[in-house]
């Protein structure tokens, strides 16, 4: 199935940026998922709730039989 998601071309601060690589650090996350999480809180605070990310399959896919 093909990713649904949609790319985007982010311009930071290096400041901004090193922040975000320390919260995700902490969390075991990429910064990718960090940005999205903040991005996520930032819109519930704003009453924009959005339903929760399908998690992303790893590893081997399921043998059939």
């Amino acid at each position: 199935m093909a990713d649904q998601r949609k790319s985007l071309l982010l311009r930071l601060s290096p400041d901004l940026h090193s922040a975000i690589e320390r919260l995700a650090a902490a969390e075991l996350r990429s910064v990718n998922a960090e940005i999205e999480i903040l991005l996520r809180e930032g819109l519930a605070r704003r009453g924009q709730k959005l339903p929760d990310a399908t998690p992303v399959r790893r590893g081997r896919p399921a043998k059939d039989g």
